[in-house]
């Protein structure tokens, strides 16, 4: 009996797992690489985006350096890309604000834009006006409204760890607006034809009465260190020029434009802070420009006014020495500064640190001031150019030659005394052509021994 009940027992079982094996298995979704795994899966969204017809978009997505931050958002979840057509990021959109994204220092707007079409989760489009879902997070970190997306295919792109759906154009947020718009206003400063001062009496440092109109252009009748120099006032008023319903420069006025441009900009708040604060330089620049006279200002960033030891900054006047030594008294932007380094070689400006020149240079396709370890690189070109003051920016600060060192070039050689090497040495003369001619007229008719001047 118990042979027989093992044996019952056994078919039993062989007849329960026939039946399980009959019955079909449920589906199970594939498997998502865990947060921050190396890579992602061949069947992967990320891989469709790349072999898709929305080629400008990959190729955006790679310059923005994004590949690594979509894989680890792809980790986390599915993720819903929409994709603008080719022509919409070619031909149809606008060339400054093409430019703007693809310049190196606009990464993290060009980034935020990119982000801004990625939703994370997977999103059925179209949406309609009566569903609830009409805004939706993003990964740049602003909601996006559904409704603005124009979906022309939708699911274009369906893969397990998310979908593409190809929209009509591009997608800009309002941070990105804004920075956008932002660097346009700085950008649409034009330069302006400056205008001459009025004539100044050299014996008197007055206005010649009546003074007459000064052409358009024409350099002011005194040096710009003449005007700096302490004594009477170069021009009693304001010179004549455009801006204002009396038509006077307004100097100070410009100044500050140029320091809030300054900060608007970005990397140069070092410098502004300086000239405001540390120094008197902001009014000495407004009071010269509204004489008439024009600057170039050669404008370190912040990470090469970080270089500066305290000793340096720290005897008195050494803040307003180190940058007269940056302020060229002519009026130069970036395309008159090359154009005149890859016609003579190299050229010399005055700055308002005299006696002291600096020196400019054509190097790797750019402007290149100073030499050896003190030189520096014009690599931010026009920050502010309004016919007055040219702003240049640079990548170091140029430190003016000592005083004492002898190694400047601008500086005059000191008269040394002959040296003496016996009682009998005597001073070599040097004769002109006229008396070297003399004394052979002379030879003809006596000895030119007899003359000493002729020895």
């Amino acid at each position: 009996m118990g042979l027989r009940a093992l044996f019952l027992l056994s078919l039993a079982a062989a007849a329960l797992a026939a039946e399980q094996q009959q019955q079909p298995q449920p589906q199970r979704p594939p498997a998502l690489p865990p947060a921050g795994a190396p890579g992602v899966s061949s069947n992967s969204v990320l891989v469709a985006l790349l072999d898709s017809r929305y080629t400008e978009l990959a190729e955006l997505v790679e310059k923005a350096l994004l590949l690594q931050a979509l894989e680890d958002a792809v980790g986390r979840g599915s993720v819903t890309i929409l994709a603008p057509r080719n022509e919409a990021l070619d031909r149809d959109l606008d060339p400054d604000f093409r430019r703007f994204l693809l310049e190196p220092r606009n990464l993290r707007a060009l980034q935020s834009l990119l982000l801004f079409h990625v939703l994370p989760a997977r999103v059925r489009l179209p949406v309609s006006s009566s569903s609830s879902l009409l805004t939706h997070p993003t990964l740049a970190g602003e909601p996006l409204e559904l409704a603005a997306a124009a979906v022309t295919r939708p699911d274009a792109v369906v893969r397990p760890d998310g979908v593409i759906h190809g929209i009509e154009c591009l997608l800009v947020p309002r941070s990105v607006q804004e920075a956008f718009n932002r660097r346009r206003s700085l950008a649409a400063i034009s330069a302006v034809l400056p205008t001459g001062a009025p004539e100044v009496d050299p014996r008197t440092h007055r206005l010649k009465k009546p003074a007459p109109p000064a052409p358009l252009g024409a350099a002011p009748a005194l040096p710009v260190w003449d005007a700096m120099a302490p004594g009477p006032s170069i021009a009693p008023a304001p010179a004549p020029g455009p801006g204002s319903g009396k038509h006077h420069f307004d100097g100070h006025g410009q100044v500050k434009d140029f320091i809030q441009t300054l900060l608007l900009y970005g990397g140069y708040n070092e410098l502004a802070d300086i000239l405001v604060n540390l120094t008197s330089l902001a009014t000495e620049m407004g009071r010269l420009v509204s004489e008439g006279y024009v600057l170039t200002v050669l404008a370190p960033n912040d990470e090469a006014m970080a270089r500066l030891t305290t000793d340096q900054l720290s005897e008195p006047g050494s803040p307003e020495d180190i940058l007269y030594y940056h302020m060229i008294p002519e009026y130069q932007t970036e395309e008159s500064m090359y154009n005149a380094v890859r016609r003579f070689g190299k050229v010399r400006y005055d700055t308002l640190r005299l006696p002291h020149k600096v020196t400019a240079r054509e190097a790797d396709g750019s402007v290149k001031f100073g030499a050896g370890e003190g030189s520096a690189y014009l690599f931010d070109p026009d920050i502010y150019t309004d016919g007055r003051i040219s702003v240049q920016g640079i990548d170091a600060v140029l430190l003016p030659p000592a005083e004492d060192g002898g190694k400047s070039p601008a500086a005059s050689p000191a008269r040394r005394a002959p040296a003496v090497t016996g009682a009998t040495a005597q001073p070599k003369l040097r004769r002109g052509k006229l008396l070297e001619g003399a004394c052979r007229f002379m030879g003809v008719f006596v000895r030119r021994s007899r003359f000493a001047s002729c020895q």
